[in-house]
């Protein structure tokens, strides 16, 4: 069914109602898809591949991640914030991860990590919300309305069939912005339901039945509402059933839910995550506390992916960890590192070809801002995703621009 033009002069009071307080934003003269639920086209996508994407919010430092421990330049730009050789947790003769990354580390060496390198954009910006509005975009240096993973589902399912998007979060992020459909967002899964005045409650509890509604501004709506309700549902009981002996480490940064999602059928091929509030941003005393960030985050996937093996769906699964900008290269007086520019990004997964790709940043060659000069457009992560693993290939107009996936899926 194509786009229909919302207007507020055909909508009731109810639908209005019903629809708005379950988080459908509208505007007056906005144009609002009526998305078609097909509850078999949803049966039929429970089964596909998914991608679940991890953001590390604040700017991770890419360079105490995967310690270039062979490069006596990383140790004189870091004499106090470089970490010892001696506590490397070497993977070649030139880097290995932080001590407390044993998950990564082992995740690498059974070939289901791959790491990518010199991750960046021309003309970068070292404001959290600016950089990470461009990475949420895929469209550097523009204002570009949708996400990346909102385009990309709206391409992969232009039906836009109920729950085929899910943001964790306390809020929306910009990356699930979609045309077309309407992500399910929810933060505390026990509390993913709607919220109401008591005496609203038996209007706001019974969502009439769209099927006779000609008006398609309000058969939107009541699908939209219907919609929401029922996945509200959906996620309460998929996290009440959810039991794992799998150990997440300290925190499970949202992904024991994306496993219970899966493992209760939910028709989900796009998740979305973050390790949240800024907590990379590591300008004083980084040390210890990036060293622990990075040793939960890595306990964290690592868990993900052996409770993924434990329900069977292991081999359908990929997750891609990336963060909005890297940091400086010399340390700073504060024994911390301040904004920088390119970084690594990360692909774990059964699936995946683990190794190590694009060119390596020069430590001897930065710019002059002393950061690292990026050697790979980020979008080419992307497009590895979307076309190597969801076998979505028209990349192009997705990311606006041609950009060579790598070879990380057979």
């Amino acid at each position: 069914m194509g786009n229909k033009r919302f207007s507020f002069s055909e909508a009731t009071r109810r639908d209005l109602l019903r629809a708005g307080m379950y988080g459908v934003c509208v505007s007056a003269g906005a144009s609002i898809p009526v998305p078609a639920f097909a509850q078999a086209a949803a049966r039929a996508q429970a089964d596909g591949k998914i991608l679940v994407i991890l953001e590390l919010s604040g700017g991770n430092d890419g360079l105490n991640t995967l310690v270039p421990y062979g490069d006596d330049a990383y140790y004189k730009h870091r004499p106090n914030l470089g970490i010892p050789k001696k506590e490397v947790r070497r993977i070649d003769d030139h880097f290995g991860f932080s001590a407390g990354m044993v998950g990564f580390e082992h995740l690498y060496k059974d070939g289901k990590l791959a790491i990518v390198h010199g991750c960046g954009y021309e003309n970068p910006s070292f404001s959290h919300f600016t950089s990470m509005a461009y990475w949420h975009t895929a469209a550097p240096n523009s204002g570009e309305e949708y996400g990346w993973v909102g385009r990309l589902a709206d391409t992969m399912a232009p039906a836009a069939p109920p729950n085929f998007l899910v943001n964790i979060a306390a809020r929306q992020s910009l990356a699930v912005r979609s045309r077309k459909h309407v992500p399910v967002v929810f933060d505390d899964p026990n509390k993913f339901t709607q919220e109401k005045f008591y005496d609203e409650r038996p209007m706001l509890d019974s969502v009439a039945d769209s099927g006779g509604v000609d008006n398609p501004t309000r058969r939107f709506l009541l699908e939209t509402a219907r919609s929401a309700k029922d996945a509200s549902v959906l996620v309460r009981q998929a996290w009440a059933k959810y039991k794992s002996p799998v150990d997440y480490g300290i925190t499970g940064l949202d992904l024991p839910k994306v496993v219970a999602l899966i493992d209760a059928g939910m028709p989900t091929r796009l998740y979305y995550t973050s390790y949240r509030n800024n907590a990379f941003d590591t300008h004083v005393f980084q040390n210890d506390t990036h060293k622990r960030l990075l040793t939960y985050a890595s306990d964290a996937v690592s868990a993900f992916l052996k409770d993924l093996d434990r329900i069977g769906r292991a081999d359908d699964v990929v997750v891609m960890i990336f963060s909005e900008f890297g940091r400086r290269v010399p340390e700073n007086v504060n024994l911390g590192t301040d904004h920088g520019t390119a970084n690594l990004m990360f692909v774990a997964g059964k699936s995946v070809k683990g190794g190590q790709y694009g060119a390596i940043p020069s430590l001897m060659k930065l710019d002059a801002g002393d950061n690292l000069i990026h050697t790979t457009d980020f979008r080419r992560v992307y497009a590895t995703m979307i076309s190597g693993w969801l076998g979505v290939q028209d990349t192009k107009t997705l990311l606006n621009g041609d950009f060579e996936p790598f070879p990380m899926f057979g």
